[in-house]
Formats: C-alpha cells, structure tokens, sequence
C-alpha cells in the first residue's frame, strides 16, 4: 500500500469496509441518544441535589461578607435550581459524551490520526477543569470584594448589594464557562498547528495581535469592570505562550522521531 492509498476501515482495523450514508447517520443517532440518556440520568441526580451544589457556587459570595440573596420573581429560585442541575449535569456526563463522541469519530480515522488526538481528547476536559477551579478560587473570590466594596455609606444614603439567586448564578457561570473554555486555547493551537493551517513561526510574528484580541476576548466573556477583564487576559496570553513553547516541544520531538525512523542510504563501494 502507498501512501497515497486511502485507508478503509477494513485497511486500518480489520473491523469492515466503508460505512454508506444510512448507517452513519443510524450510528449517529445511537451515540446521540446514549450523550442524552447519560445526560437525563445526571440531570435527575443532579436536581436532587440541586441545593447543595448551590451551596458550593455561592461559598466565594459568602466568603466575600455577602450574606443574602434575595429572588424577585416567584419562579426564579425554582429556575435557578433547575440551570444547576443542568449545568452540574453536563459536566457530569461530558466524559460520556466525548466517548460517544470519539467512537462515531475513530472509525474514520488513521492509525497515525487517532495517536495525534487522542491525547488532546484526554487533555481538553483536564484544561477545562484547570479553568474552572482557577475562576472559582481565584477570579471569582478577587472580583466580588471589588464589585462589593462599591458599598457604604454615599452622602447619607446606605448604598447595599442585593444581588438575585438568578443573577448570580449567571456571573459564576459565566466566570467559570469563559476561564473553562479559556485554559483549552493551548489544544485549539496546538491542533490548527498539526493540521497545517498556521505555522508556529506564524503564531509567533501574530504575538502582539493577541495580546490586543486577548483583552477583546477578556471584555466580551467578562463581567464589565476592569479587573474581571484583567483576570481573564492575563492567563490567556500567558497560555498563548505555553501554546508557543508547546508547539516547539511536540515539533522537535516529531523531527527526532522522523530522523531516527528515516532510512539509511547504503555506501556505496569504492
């Protein structure tokens, strides 16, 4: 077989040929239906739950002196506790969902293919979890005694934070989901860099447009005031740089790898 030559399933594993149409689509609807069903049964537990793992997201608002939250609309509380068992859910059943993700997706893959992404698969939820514990402890904590400091005494008025169950669940979820996803910039690169489509030396000379577009980035997925802003640009130029020294780690230990496997030419006699 050449190089050129596609690799068939049957090729490649030994585990068939070529899949039609239907039964990709019928394969797609069973890994759907299984992500669902993982889903459902964590959403379930989930939403008994629901309150305590509450407790858990509003530690960094007490640990910053807030003692209430207040809900304005009859229903809200009862919202409140169904987006956490929904979010709490998801996360859950991501390990799941990626399975089923990676089993619709292998067949179709080269043996030197599956080597090159299994490792970003095991990496991206480890990253996104480095993410998310990074703005609970962190970001989360520094920008509510900033946000609530803004409290006192203004010219003879009591000015006091009374912030929604529903309102704050949408700031820690938006810290936690924009840190997440944040920390997974370093597999995004390192992936565009393996596929051909940029260069490290171009990522590189793109440096300062990064740094601008990391604090773009940082304005748009961030509560409006500065610090939060600051918070989030800071880590992701710095993981733009550990994306950088990434690629160069994987290219020179590729070019070893290729250099100690290339044939040797014969001598020739004299």
């Amino acid at each position: 077989m050449t190089a050129e030559t596609p690799v068939t399933a049957e090729d490649d594993d030994g585990s068939g040929g070529k899949m039609p149409l239907l039964d990709h689509l019928i394969e797609l609807r069973s890994r759907l239906l299984k992500s669902l069903v993982a889903v459902a049964i964590a959403f379930s537990v989930c939403l008994y739950f629901a309150r305590p793992i509450f407790g858990i997201l509003v530690r960094p608002l007490l640990a910053a002196g807030q003692g209430k939250l207040i809900y304005t609309q009859l229903f809200e509380a009862f919202f409140v506790e169904i987006k956490v068992a929904l979010f709490a859910a998801m996360m859950i059943a991501f390990p799941v969902i990626a399975n089923q993700l990676w089993k619709f997706v292998a067949p179709g893959l080269y043996r030197k293919e599956k080597r090159a992404l299994l490792p970003f698969l095991f990496a991206t939820p480890v990253l996104f979890t480095i993410g998310a514990c990074f703005a609970y402890f962190v970001t989360v904590p520094l920008a509510l005694k900033f946000l609530l400091g803004y409290q006192g005494n203004i010219g003879g008025v009591t000015q006091e934070a009374l912030p929604s169950v529903g309102n704050y669940l949408s700031f820690i979820m938006q810290f936690i989901m924009a840190f997440g996803i944040a920390f997974l910039l370093p597999i995004l690169l390192m992936l565009i860099e393996r596929s051909g489509l940029v260069t490290r030396e171009q990522l590189v000379s793109a440096r300062r447009y990064m740094i601008v577009a990391a604090f773009g980035i940082a304005a748009v997925a961030t509560p409006p005031d500065v610090l939060s802003q600051f918070l989030l640009a800071v880590p992701l130029i710095l993981l733009y740089e550990l994306s950088l020294f990434a690629i160069w780690f994987t290219q020179r230990r590729r070019n070893k790898t290729g250099a100690e496997t290339a044939p040797v030419e014969p001598l020739e006699e004299a």
